[in-house]
């Protein structure tokens, strides 16, 4: 049976660790009142004081929430070019039509026009 002092010092391990890979894993910029590594050193010298320490005074606020860059930063460019639905682009249309056209006069095998 688990006695009172083994279950908080597993409940403290639980928040150490998880503060550890908090402060690791939070960008430089977001750490509140300290720089980075010295919430990291505060947090390992001192487990469970250090713990609550950056959950209160360290870490990010939830209004600052962490942007992640988009994998397609073209998607994020205002102006950028929304694609249409081809039949409705005229210039689009006349375009392939000339590069058919060229293709079929370049085609090898028939005779070159030769006005």
């Amino acid at each position: 049976m688990l006695y009172l002092s083994q279950v908080l010092g597993l409940v403290t391990l639980a928040l150490w660790l998880y503060c550890v890979f908090d402060v690791i894993t939070t960008p430089d910029t977001l750490c509140r009142n300290l720089p980075k590594i010295g919430w990291v050193l505060i947090v390992l010298l001192f487990p469970l004081i250090g713990s609550i320490a950056w959950l209160v005074a360290g870490r990010p606020e939830r209004t600052q929430a962490v942007t992640r860059p988009s994998a397609f930063p073209e998607y994020d460019r205002p102006g950028r070019f929304a694609a249409t639905s081809p039949d409705d682009d005229e210039e689009f249309l006349r375009r392939c039509r000339e590069r058919a056209e060229e293709q079929r006069r370049n085609a090898p095998g028939k005779p070159q026009d030769e006005s």
